[in-house]
């Protein structure tokens, strides 16, 4: 955004919206005027990052003015919905280097697959955009270290798609947890079951489809032949692309384990067990079946998922059990309950736990856009800053390397940013370039 815009979407748009001057009136009954709102383009189309942009169209506090991806037919599609559901004409790209060269682009929507993360988010930071990011930050510890670096040497504001930091739901489990209602947290036990986490049916190569720029689309990744269940969803089981249900899930929920104790350092020590155990005829490469261990300071946390299945702990198929001394909190997106050691005080401490309740009539997601299109005008941090998508996506990467690495244990080096006597795990943290693409180094 150029600074004098971005001054003067500071000094009118917030004022002008009335959060103030009108009290009780939801921020998405303000019109905007075209000219005032955050000009934003997303960069993945196919789900999430159109998903994204979705939300930030009905704030009513954006323009759409370009969108990006590497098949002509997403691209069409998602180019008619904007037009008919918001009257907007955004610009259409294959070539994000391209698209970036926009010096009316204020905000971009990394939504590409993970292994694109970096590069994109480097690329917008460097032609002057803040970004909203979606989770996890990268599929490597070494590209989200230089993603850190590259925001905090522009000046960037970025978000990072873990939108439970802004959720009703989580926040009032955090001012339970941070009120001391649990006692002591002893232990953190998180899980994800989902039937997508054990891949999809192998397929035979098969040649290119029409309109899809498959050579773009593997980027830095190692060149393969075409395969259907390496694209468009499927992608996240392969390791060239992303780390399965450890990383796609795990960051959402692990973060939130490391929150409730305020916890911003990487772990020391991670013990895991990562298996290929069902649907052996299936196409993937990351685990079906993982169990993962991190000892903190105080506390210890679990993740478990398994693949291809969705029953889990408590009859949910993903959650957090908080347990203390004095009680236990299970939450997920929906809700988050008390159980109390003593069973004598569950109507005192259901009554209690009321008072902690939010509900602002705001999806978490909704509430994670309005914060990002906020921070954008005041240059405040995020609700989920850069930092913070960093630190829990050395946790779920480092629960896949050692569960790749057949080591079982490893020992983390913040200083050095290695792992101590494991030549396999040390191997994984930088990933190799490939197809003319060049590691970024800021």
């Amino acid at each position: 955004m150029k600074q004098g815009r971005r001054k003067f979407l500071s000094n009118t748009v917030w004022t002008a919206s009335g959060i103030s001057l009108l009290p009780g009136v939801a921020f998405s009954q303000v019109a905007i005027p075209a000219n005032d709102r955050v000009n934003v383009a997303v960069i993945g189309c196919n789900n999430k990052g159109f998903n994204v942009m979705r939300e930030f169209l009905l704030t009513g506090q954006v323009n759409c003015v370009a969108l990006c991806d590497i098949d002509s037919q997403v691209l069409e599609r998602r180019v008619a919905e904007v037009s008919d559901q918001f009257d907007q004409k955004p610009k259409l790209y294959r070539d994000f280097r391209k698209m970036l060269e926009d010096p009316e682009i204020d905000a971009v929507i990394v939504g590409s697959p993970d292994h694109w993360h970096c590069l994109h988010t480097v690329y917008a930071c460097q032609a002057g955009k803040d970004v909203y990011v979606e989770k996890p930050l990268a599929n490597s510890i070494a590209e989200c270290n230089e993603m850190v670096a590259a925001a905090e040497k522009y000046k960037r504001v970025i978000q990072v798609g873990q939108q439970q930091r802004s959720g009703d739901v989580w926040n009032g489990a955090m001012d339970y947890i941070k009120a001391g209602k649990l006692g002591e947290i002893r232990k953190v036990n998180v899980w994800a079951n989902f039937n997508y986490g054990a891949g999809s049916p192998k397929q035979p190569d098969q040649p290119v489809p029409d309109g899809v720029d498959y050579d773009l689309w593997q980027g830095p990744a190692k060149h393969r032949t075409f395969n259907p269940t390496r694209l468009h969803g499927n992608w996240r089981h392969f390791w060239d692309y992303g780390g399965g249900l450890m990383t796609d899930w795990g960051v959402h929920l692990i973060d939130m384990a490391l929150w409730a104790k305020d916890v911003i350092t990487a772990p020391k020590t991670v013990l895991a067990y990562g298996q290929n155990l069902s649907n052996r005829d299936y196409s993937r490469e990351t685990f079906d079946t993982m169990a993962v261990t991190y000892p903190m300071d105080g506390y210890v946390i679990n993740w478990q998922h398994a693949g291809g299945i969705e029953q889990g702990p408590y009859r949910m198929s993903y959650g957090v059990e908080f347990i203390g001394d004095r009680s236990t909190v299970v939450a997920n997106r929906e809700e988050w309950k008390v159980y109390l050691e003593k069973k004598e005080d569950n109507e005192a401490a259901r009554t209690e736990a009321e008072s902690f309740k939010r509900n602002s009539g705001m999806s978490e997601m909704e509430h994670h856009v309005r914060n990002f299109l906020d921070c954008v005008r005041t240059r405040k941090e995020t609700n989920c800053p850069i930092s913070l998508g960093r630190n829990v996506a050395l946790y779920a990467h480092m629960g896949n390397i050692a569960g790749r690495s057949d080591a079982g244990m490893l020992s983390w080096d913040d200083s050095t940013q290695q792992f101590a006597n494991n030549s396999i795990a040390n191997g994984l943290v930088t990933p190799d370039y490939h197809n003319g693409w060049k590691f970024p180094k800021i």
